[in-house]
């Protein structure tokens, strides 16, 4: 009779994960549209200052204006 040996049956399993590059292309993205949104929010802030004092800066020369005329009127010029 041939000599038979019995062999315990093995498996192996290779596992390959691939990816997950995504999740943080996802966060970069995120972090860049914040990061423009933030300077437009702040550019558009700083137009309108910008716009309020020229307006006030207008006003004030208006006033100086009106109390230079009422003097010169004041006077009888």
């Amino acid at each position: 009779m041939a000599d038979y040996q019995e062999r315990p049956a093995t498996t192996t399993t290779v596992i390959e994960k691939r990816g997950g590059g995504g999740t943080a292309i996802a966060v970069l993205l995120l972090v860049v549209v914040v990061a423009i949104a933030a300077f437009f929010l702040i550019s558009s802030q700083t137009r309108k200052d910008s716009a309020v004092e020229g307006a006030a800066t207008q006003v004030g020369q208006a006033a100086s204006d009106v109390g230079a005329a009422a003097k010169d009127a004041a006077k009888g010029e």
